[in-house]
């Protein structure tokens, strides 16, 4: 951990602890398929900080390989993404899988045939937390979503909150700039994100500050953050990790 490019961070929660607080963050790392040396290295770098990760699966692209792969990987959560990662927007509109480009009727079969498949093979450790592709969902599906078994779902930034029978986690910093050809971003710009995140949910009465992470496009920069994260988090004293189910609602 670089101390000096931590230090915003370690000065906001230095205020939480002041106030007897504890700061709630997650960690989502989306689009896992199939067991990979870059996913191995999440799983051996949360392990050794104990940092839950809700991993999100692509259904129609999965199996028991990833499965079994997991079987001893207590840190790991897994999520529904979606179904099969497809678009199905038209070239000039932004990429969805699960926007209202084809029948609702359509959509929520494909979303009842993932958390399906999800179920068989990860039985009550899969956690029923969909995770829209892309981080979009047509907002007409959203009071269907119970019904097919779902309790939350998560996409990114603010402006979707919880709902009877659905809890909204979002996440908040995303450490991958997918238009910069999936670089990670600056760990000086992902620190400021971070420490504006960490005074707005202090003000706002403690609320969740989600990470959001990409295995499959990681590379050292990518993994050296999170390490720096997960290093000063735990320095500070003030941060508690959170599972997806720990943070959906009753």
């Amino acid at each position: 951990m670089t101390p000096g490019l931590w230090q915003p961070v370690l000065t906001e929660l230095a205020l939480w602890r002041e106030a007897g607080r504890r700061a709630d963050l997650w960690l989502r790392d989306d689009d896992a398929i199939a067991p990979t040396p870059k996913l191995d290295r999440l799983i051996a770098l949360t392990a050794e900080f104990a940092v839950p990760v809700g991993l999100a699966i692509i259904p129609a692209r999965t199996g028991p390989a990833l499965a079994r792969h997991l079987d001893n990987a207590e840190f790991v959560h897994p999520l529904v993404h979606g179904w099969s990662h497809a678009n199905h927007a038209p070239p000039a509109e932004k990429k969805q899988e699960l926007g209202d480009h084809r029948p609702p009727g359509v959509v929520l079969k494909d979303l009842a045939e993932g958390l399906t498949r999800l179920t068989d093979l990860y039985g009550r450790r899969l956690t029923a937390m969909l995770v829209p592709p892309w981080n979009r969902i047509a907002v007409s599906l959203l009071d269907d979503l119970p019904s097919l078994g779902f309790t939350a779902l998560s996409v990114f930034g603010h402006k979707l909150v919880s709902r009877p029978r659905l809890s909204v986690v979002n996440t908040h910093v995303d450490i991958i700039d997918s238009r910069a050809g999936n670089a990670c971003r600056d760990h000086t710009v992902l620190v400021a994100s971070l420490t504006q995140e960490l005074e707005r949910a202090r003000r706002a009465g403690g609320t969740p500050i989600g990470i959001l992470s990409h295995h499959l496009v990681s590379d050292d920069e990518a993994f050296g953050f999170l390490r720096g994260l997960f290093s000063a988090t735990a320095q500070s004293q003030a941060v508690s990790w959170r599972t997806p189910g720990d943070l959906i609602g009753p």
